[in-house]
């Protein structure tokens, strides 16, 4: 079997030139989304197939008969709907080259595929394989043995030795290896340079120089971060940070673990940073209620300087027509230099037969190749997870190279929430919001956060 993979993009494909999208960028323990949305398909239906280079479809045509020998199976795969594209026209050559093989896609948003797989959980009724996040996302389906366990699988195809071991151990949860390695990201603060240039604006090397860049944005009219609060993953990208800032690498790791109170005096520093920077007018106007689709638009449009995002943001804005020369990025100055960091994967049925778990995996590389990447490459994230991977091009990706150089050089932590079950992500997001709002000081949000984790801990 091949052992070549391309990541998947989280972020969702902006329509009317940046102005809407799909899904987001980061994982979310939220599952709140419409599952109503999923669309199913075995044809392509996009749009711009007419675009598609020939010598590339071709390429992957080429490569698109697995060999598959095995008995006559139908299969499912649940994937995001930012990602539609290349779903419905590999899926649609794979299928045409592949008699006794028959896959089905079902498309659904970034939070409408949480409520889609966990709602499948509870009924018995899973895909046969679906997209997911590293962590405690995916951890939900370990716990609840419904994923295929494919440690065996993975010694035997020698995984160790071809994916990189950031997003192999990602991927590796409760000692057992539970999904297919799509991608490993990092983030960032993506900024606009033009307006940093505009203003006499220098990349803050400490908390204070980024404070104080904003306020003069905003003395400018400009809003500093270009955030939103639906589901709370987004503003979260920006918390973990302070708390890095407050606590500290090892105590922070602690955190995150809940081998610690979170009813700490960084915690409630960090939140009252926060809090600081909501009243100061550092995100915009709405941001808890505003859709983080919107995030983009601001960030494109020139109303927001910065944004914190992924290596995945330089394919989305380039697919979109912005222009990537005008954008940069820099760690936030928590004091550590270490970035967040998430992984994602295709996650297998438990209940899969040997024929249908071969069928599943060849369907899998083939969808991770390098041939699917050169044919829709803005539906798929880079570089490719592996120990040999080669960066994309870098007059239309400038940024991905150097902010995986620096996560390798200075060190990433688990995003929140792949590290907090989603019982407690959730009272995060609500205090987030709360404490915006001024319903809830952050001495309070400290304690109803601990008070979720013990909940969870004496429930488990």
């Amino acid at each position: 079997m091949k052992k070549r993979i391309v990541s998947l993009t989280l972020v969702g494909v902006l329509a009317a030139s940046l102005l809407a999208g799909c899904g987001s960028s980061s994982s979310s323990s939220d599952t709140t989304g419409d599952t109503s949305a999923a669309e199913e398909t075995t044809e392509t239906s996009s749009s711009s197939d007419s675009d598609l280079d020939p010598e590339l479809v071709a390429a992957v045509e080429a490569i698109a008969d697995v060999g598959y020998e095995g008995e006559a199976v139908d299969l499912t795969f649940w994937g995001l709907s930012s990602r539609q594209d290349g779903l419905e026209g590999l899926t649609e050559i794979f299928n045409e080259a592949n008699e006794n093989i028959n896959v089905t896609v079902a498309c659904y948003d970034t939070d409408g595929i949480k409520d889609a797989c966990k709602t499948a959980a509870q009924s018995s009724s899973m895909p046969s394989m679906w997209f997911n996040w590293g962590g405690s996302l995916g951890q939900y389906y370990v716990d609840n043995g419904v994923t295929y366990d494919l440690t065996a699988y993975a010694e035997e195809n020698g995984w160790s030795d071809t994916f990189n071991s950031g997003v192999l151990s990602l991927c590796t949860l409760s000692d057992q290896v539970c999904g297919y390695p799509t991608s490993y990201n990092v983030l960032g603060i993506y900024y606009r340079t033009d307006i940093f240039e505009q203003y006499g604006l220098e990349v803050p090397a400490t908390i204070e120089e980024f404070e104080a860049l904003c306020d003069t944005l905003l003395e400018n009219g400009i809003t500093p971060i270009s955030t939103a609060g639906l589901n709370g993953w987004h503003v979260m990208r920006l918390i973990e940070q302070l708390i890095e800032y407050t606590a500290g690498a090892d105590l922070h790791d602690e955190l995150q673990a809940m081998t610690t109170s979170w009813d700490c005096d960084a915690v409630v520093e960090a939140l009252t940073i926060y809090q600081t920077y909501c009243e100061s007018g550092y995100f915009p106007d709405g941001f808890v209620t505003a859709n983080p689709d919107d995030t983009y638009m601001a960030f494109a449009m020139g109303t927001c300087a910065m944004d914190v995002q992924g290596q995945w943001y330089d394919a989305a804005l380039n697919n979109n027509g912005a222009d990537v020369s005008v954008v940069s990025w820099f760690p936030f100055p928590n004091g550590t230099g270490r970035v967040s960091a998430f992984a994602e994967m295709v996650q297998f049925s438990a209940d899969l037969t040997d024929d249908e778990l071969e069928a599943a995996m060849l369907y899998t590389q083939f969808m991770n190749s390098v041939e699917a990447t050169d044919l829709y490459p803005n539906d798929y994230n880079l570089p490719l997870p592996l120990n040999d991977a080669e960066m994309p091009d870098a007059e239309t990706q400038p940024n991905v190279e150097s902010l995986l150089n620096y996560s390798s050089e200075y060190g990433t932590f688990t995003i929140t929430d792949q590290a907090f079950p989603s019982e407690v992500a959730d009272v995060l997001f609500n205090c987030q919001d709360a404490i915006a709002g001024g319903s809830m000081t952050p001495e309070e949000a400290a304690t109803q956060i601990q008070a979720a984790i013990e909940d969870y801990q004496a429930a488990n």
